[in-house]
């Protein structure tokens, strides 16, 4: 008789439990003020807090918080880095996990390496600044970049993108390319707009919602919330992932005193579980089910799109044995969601990197568009299209320029603002820096946040590229991974900045639904750290002393503010955000009408190669933990996933059978680029597939790109096992 195993469920007691202990362990009354305050929560993109107060959403929800949000908290409050660490040496250091790296405390006080030291010394700012100033000014700017993460404000990311281009180099980006910039190329192509098309308030009216490539449980998990009510409305959510994630089936809602006493909420209606890599043939197949069915939109159609005839001659050539054979998905299960879909008036369709970290991520967005437009799902109310993102800012970064190429029209605006001229090169993206600085042609890098070489797939290459740069300077609010591995023999400087609730000035963030927050700041914990803003403009006033760019000025963000506002279409309102009090949506995002942004004005469908499917080896998708943050490891074990180590690789059990291992036996896991220690652990997957965990996982990850995108392939990595 086969083993029956419970089945994990998201959410619940654990969950609340867990965050008490986390709150206790902050101090209640630190944890209050912090989550209390009016500031944008840390975590993803999903947003909440700002004006309304924190814990608090645009809708009013009350109390909007979750998992992540005190976990994000909780790092920022840690004491200062006791000051006999810097005694260690470096290689010390990296012998520290990432979670005992982070735990060691906030950074307050700068940090110098010297070039062939082997450890960090503490010194002034004066000293910093003047050797960070010093290093760029004898430093060819086309051989430099500029990163930055997402949880920066704004205001921070105008004054680094101005600063870099302004030095001379346009080789500016951000942690979308290793994200969701694939998204922005797909969404470009068929709606004419790369971000969300909707408002949070459209998920209230939502009767269909997919959720597609992405685990909400886990890294959005106030998103739940809304499948939840969608269901409890008679609504359905239709989950698209490998992996039989336990969260998105049963979810015990920690706000919902009934749905924690009966044990959990079903949260998916339906399940489809593709093999990794084969969604573009699954969402082919739901087309193929709803054209065949007579259930397309056809006045929409023929009033608001282009191209319809080859898409549709593109899917009618597809044989169902095709569609079949590819996903591993049944042809009556593809039919019966494309029959939900069929009968649905308001659809939602949300993803994750799911769908974007593969080397055809941009055609994996733009089939879920085609889907869409299909049915006439964009440009009406409670129906669209959401990317989720991970950082809390990271589409405010991208929509003030923190990229390598500008929009002209930006581009001439913030060069006519400011009286200047910015460097014509197109400008590298983030592993087409790395890869340069592996050939010896970056000399300097600066990191405003983040973990850049804990993020980069091929650790060994990371460490490589990075160790090349002869200087780097870091901003942070703390120390990671990424601070101790990489640096080879050159300089590094290491500032200690603000977390978003201690900036000296209020801060403006952009949510995944293009809402702009107005954080106020003003909490003071530590007397040594500095805003980002403030660096960057001190920086700027030195390197640059005659450039026509107020850099002094701008260390005021109603300064900053006021050039966004000139510069960035859509962001007019941000000029006087900090006066009127008055947060608001990004103009021209949401569309509550059937007007693209594309030059016809039309929704484009796009024919989308059908990938080949690999066989002969495993396909193996990188993948968060519930106590997971990007990089940021705040549990070691993961509770959705039967408690799994850091070390685990998921299998299903047919494959275990087929490979002659067993549940907790260790193996190596390899790849054409690495391999990795690992743990075997029973997971339900379609045969064929496996997981491991990011960022652990990268040293088995190759450095090849979306060409569309450039975004690494983090999923469907050709995988064996070597026992």
């Amino acid at each position: 008789m086969a083993r029956r195993e419970q089945q994990p469920v998201g959410g619940g007691p654990k969950k609340v439990l867990y965050t008490l202990q986390t709150i206790s362990r902050m101090g209640v009354g630190k944890a209050a003020k912090a989550l209390l305050s009016k500031n944008a929560c840390k975590a993803c993109a999903y947003g909440m807090g700002g004006q309304r107060g924190g814990m608090t959403n645009e809708l009013g929800e009350f109390p909007s918080v979750c998992n992540k949000s005190v976990q994000a908290q909780s790092g920022d409050i840690l004491p200062s880095i006791p000051a006999e660490i810097f005694a260690h040496p470096i290689a010390d250091l990296q012998e520290l996990s990432g979670r005992e790296m982070e735990r060691l405390g906030r950074l307050d006080t700068p940090l110098f390496k010297a070039a062939g030291s082997d450890r960090f010394v503490p010194v002034e700012w004066d000293f910093a600044l003047a050797t960070a100033v010093q290093r760029l000014k004898t430093t060819d700017p086309r051989r430099s970049f500029f990163y930055s993460s997402g949880r920066s404000s704004n205001e921070a990311g105008f004054v680094f993108q101005l600063l870099a281009r302004a030095y001379g180099t346009n080789n500016v980006n951000n942690c979308s390319y290793y994200c969701h910039q694939a998204t922005s190329e797909g969404l470009a192509t068929t709606v004419g707009k790369g971000t969300a098309t909707i408002e949070i308030e459209d998920l209230t009216g939502a009767d269909l919602i997919f959720v597609i490539g992405a685990n909400p449980s886990s890294n959005h998990p106030r998103f739940i919330h809304m499948l939840k009510k969608c269901r409890e409305r008679g609504g359905a959510v239709i989950v698209i992932n490998p992996a039989k994630e336990p969260g998105l089936v049963k979810f015990a809602v920690p706000k919902s005193p009934m749905s924690m006493l009966k044990g959990g909420s079903e949260i998916a209606s339906d399940y489809l579980q593709p093999r990794i890599g084969s969604d573009i043939a699954l969402m082919k197949g739901i087309a193929k089910a709803v054209i065949e069915a007579g259930a397309t939109d056809r006045a929409f159609i023929e009033s608001h799109t282009a191209a319809f005839d080859a898409f549709r001659a593109d899917i009618e050539a597809l044989s169902w044995e095709q569609i079949v054979e590819a996903c591993g998905v049944p042809k009556a299960r593809i039919e019966a969601v494309a029959a939900v879909y069929a009968r649905s008036e308001r659809v939602v369709f949300a993803w994750g990197m799911g769908m974007t970290h593969h080397i055809h991520g941009v055609a994996n967005v733009e089939m879920i568009a085609n889907l869409a437009l299909l049915r006439g799902m964009i440009g009406k109310r409670f129906a669209g299209l959401l990317p989720l993102r991970g950082h809390s800012n990271v589409q405010g970064i991208g929509t003030i320029g923190v990229k390598p190429v500008l929009a002209k029209d930006v581009l001439a605006r913030m060069e006519e603002t400011l009286g200047l001229r910015f460097p014509e090169e197109k400008g590298l993206d983030t592993m087409a820096s790395l890869k340069a600085a592996e050939r010896g042609e970056i000399d300097a890098a600066v990191i405003m946040g983040g973990n850049l070489w804990g993020a980069t797939p091929d650790t060994a290459f990371a460490t490589r590229a990075m160790g090349r740069i002869g200087f780097k300077l870091f901003l942070t609010t703390s120390l990671n991974l990424g601070h101790v591995n990489g640096l080879g023999d050159g300089e590094v400087l290491i500032l200690p900045v603000t977390a978003r609730d201690e900036e000296w000035e209020p801060t403006t963030q952009e949510s995944m639904f293009n809402y702009v927050r107005l954080s106020d700041g003003g909490i003071r914990r530590l007397d040594n750290v500095r805003p980002e803003s403030r660096i960057l403009c001190q920086i700027g006033a030195r390197l640059l002393p005659d450039s026509p760019i107020p850099f002094e000025g701008l260390a005021h963000h109603a300064k900053i503010r006021e050039a966004i506002a000139a510069v960035v279409p859509g962001m007019e309102q941000l000029k006087d955000i900090e006066v009127a009090k008055q947060e608001f949506h990004v103009k021209n995002r949401l569309m509550h009408t059937p007007e693209f942004g594309t030059p016809d004005k039309r929704g484009h469908f796009v024919v989308t190669p059908t990938p080949t499917p690999e066989r002969s080896r495993l396909s193996l998708a990188t993948v968060r933990s519930e106590g997971q943050f990007n990089t940021i490891v705040y549990e070691e074990e993961d509770s959705y996933r039967a408690k799994a180590g850091r070390d685990a690789v998921f299998l299903a059990r047919d494959d275990m059978a087929a490979f002659g291992v067993s549940e907790g036996q260790v193996v190596t896991l390899a790849s054409d680029t690495g391999r990795m220690r690992a743990v075997v652990t029973p997971f339900d997957l379609p045969r064929g597939s496996a997981m491991a965990y990011y960022p652990e996982a990268n040293v088995l990850v190759g450095t090849a790109v979306d060409p569309r995108s450039k975004t690494p392939a983090f999923k469907s990595v050709p995988v064996w096992i070597e026992a």
